[in-house]
């Protein structure tokens, strides 16, 4: 099936000299809430940004790892995994509504986001955290995964979300980063794979056909040529006639 419209977000406050170019190629942002990356004065001068250029502001909560960027995983217990995201999104938020918009979504980083996509007991402490805060909040996960099964039995909006620039394996989790071509460098190969999620035509590593649904796709702006590879999927789905949209 072909999708209409769809939000475009990137990860964003975590390399924020990058952030002034990549933000208003975006119709939404998720920011670096200070545990992986950020500080109090990168997230005030993130949201500020965003909420000049219109996108839509989402918390960006990972592990307390920032010397692993928040992508190695970690054993901790629901109940701190959830009050780790509750800190962290109250925190997003705090500065949003400084800048005079409203925190709209949250979407996990990292280990957190990867583990919480296949296991039930975390996707079901982070979605706890998320609607501790706001039940007004849309979750944001991999499509089809265990934290869209979670935020949903929270009774939150959920969005399913895809990938323009990571590979896929045939179970339509993501490509490990430690494995050949996980990531999507060349701005032609990002909006390639952008549009062949659009229209319903994406592919495997191997190229097995997969059947995802995306309401948002990402565009990580840790990864260098973030800015390139955003235009580039930007211009190619707005050329192919797709509305883009922020969550919410």
């Amino acid at each position: 099936m072909r999708i209409l419209r769809i939000d475009l977000n990137a990860d964003v406050g975590e390399l924020p000299e990058g952030d002034a170019d990549l933000i208003p190629l975006v119709s939404s942002v998720n920011v670096a809430a200070g545990f992986h990356a950020g500080d109090a004065a990168t997230i005030e001068r993130t949201c500020a940004l965003a909420a000049r250029c219109g996108a839509a502001i989402g918390a960006h909560p990972g592990y307390p790892d920032r010397e692993g960027f928040g992508r190695r995983p970690m054993t901790m217990s629901a109940a701190d995994i959830e009050a780790m995201v509750l800190y962290q999104v109250a925190a997003v938020s705090a500065f949003a509504r400084d800048a005079g918009a409203e925190l709209r979504h949250v979407k996990a980083h990292g280990a957190l986001y990867n583990l919480a996509a296949a296991d039930g007991a975390v996707a079901d402490a982070v979605a706890r955290g998320v609607r501790r805060f706001s039940m007004g909040l849309i979750l944001v996960g991999l499509a089809g995964s265990a934290l869209i099964a979670a935020g949903r039995e929270a009774g939150l909006a959920v969005a399913e979300e895809a990938f323009a620039d990571r590979a896929y394996e045939t179970d339509g989790s993501l490509r490990s980063r430690t494995l050949p071509g996980a990531v999507l460098d060349s701005p032609a190969a990002a909006a390639a794979q952008a549009l062949a999620i659009a229209e319903g035509r994406l592919r495997a590593y191997d190229g097995t056909p997969l059947a995802i649904r995306a309401d948002t796709l990402c565009v990580h702006g840790d990864l260098p040529g973030a800015v390139a590879r955003a235009a580039a999927v930007r211009d190619a789905l707005v050329a192919a006639g797709v509305d883009l949209r922020g969550l919410g």
